[in-house]
């Protein structure tokens, strides 16, 4: 007989990760599937500083990877994605931000 195994992991509650304003807005970046390239273009920041974000994020937030965060941003209300969890980050919803990002690659490829 096999004992079940133990989880050392930390429940996180919403009230106890503090995430910057520019911290939310990457997540949901993120969460809308752009690269780190592009969600410094979108920010007008810098790569390098895009992916210390990720990085101080994914701690923050006791998050393994990209994945795990978005679920984690949706579990708690962090991101909309769709209209579920419809909220609004920042200045715009994913969707827009969505929107906006095809319409860049439509114009790029005419």
């Amino acid at each position: 007989m096999t004992k079940p195994v133990e989880s050392n992991q930390t429940v996180i509650t919403n009230s106890s990760v503090a995430l910057s304003e520019r911290e939310l807005q990457v997540i949901e970046l993120v969460a809308a599937g752009l690269i780190n390239q592009d969600i410094a273009i979108k920010l007008a920041i810098s790569k390098r500083t895009v992916d210390n974000h990720i990085s101080n994020i994914l701690t923050k937030t006791k998050t393994d990877n990209r994945v795990s965060l978005v679920r984690w941003a949706l579990q708690w209300g962090k991101v909309c994605i769709d209209e579920v969890n419809c909220c609004i980050l920042g200045n715009q919803p994913i969707s827009k931000v969505l929107a906006a990002k095809e319409l860049e690659q439509e114009l790029e490829s005419a």
